[in-house]
């Protein structure tokens, strides 16, 4: 099994995900997503994969880009959150793991297991 994994090296929780899918062994394509953000259409698609209507489903609502930017206006349309996105990657959470066309929001890495489990029998099957 080969997963890409949207990782922050300077959280711990993404560092503890990223761990938990090494000590099983899967392969592991690394984004650096601080370094080279996805574009609005990649998070798009993530939104859809990881069955998340709204962007701020994804978003560190905690980080002061949120509320300097004054994305809990209701107001702001999906596209203005996505740009949000894209122009402050740390208002991405994470860790992110995608597998072909599944994606799961890894926090807490307790997550993980289950997931990789069901993905593996579906890939089983």
């Amino acid at each position: 099994m080969r997963v890409q994994y949207y990782h922050n090296p300077a959280c711990s929780k993404s560092r503890q995900g990223l761990a938990a899918l090494q000590a099983r062994g899967i392969e592991v394509e690394l984004v650096a997503y601080l370094q080279q953000p996805p574009s609005v259409e990649e998070l798009d698609r993530l939104l859809q994969r990881l069955g998340m209507d709204d962007p701020r489903q994804l978003m560190r609502q905690q980080e002061a880009e949120y509320s300097e930017l004054g994305l809990a206006d209701a107001t702001l349309s999906r596209q203005h959150l996505l740009a949000a996105m894209v122009a402050h990657p740390r208002l991405i959470e994470r860790p992110i793991v995608v597998c072909g066309e599944q994606a799961l929001l890894a926090r807490p890495s307790e997550r993980l297991d289950p997931w990789l489990d069901a993905l593996a029998g579906v890939s089983a099957a």
